[in-house]
């Protein structure tokens, strides 16, 4: 059993957000309330962290913050591809589920990393 292929967002993504978290960081220190502020850039870093999509032997996951949806290979119909070039699972029970941070430019390393199961559509015109 081989690992998963893991698609995530690029951690240079993390500096905007200590940038944030600096610009915060004043009014933050106002009171102890305005601490909470600081969750903002918390709550950010954790989505970039985090999400993403791994395709593994048992299927395709898709991950988001708060939670995870793995659709096995059985269940897999196909993909499609959304209008801004958003990757969406289409299951055989007619559900689809959108794939984080996988674009229509990375079909050609989605379909490698799953072992043939995936074959690429026509990219639309």
């Amino acid at each position: 059993m081989s690992s998963p292929v893991r698609f995530r967002m690029s951690r240079s993504a993390l500096i905007p957000v200590l940038v944030l978290a600096l610009c915060i960081l004043p009014t933050a220190a106002v009171t102890w309330w305005t601490l909470l502020l600081l969750l903002v850039p918390v709550a950010v870093a954790c989505w970039v962290l985090r999400s993403g999509t791994d395709v593994g032997d048992d299927g395709v996951t898709a991950r988001a913050v708060l939670g995870s949806r793995t659709v096995r290979w059985t269940e897999l119909a196909g993909i499609r591809i959304g209008e801004r070039g958003d990757l969406w699972l289409v299951t055989t029970a007619a559900t689809e589920v959108r794939l984080p941070v996988v674009r229509a430019r990375d079909l050609p390393a989605l379909a490698a990393a799953s072992g043939g199961r995936l074959e690429i559509p026509a990219l639309p015109q």
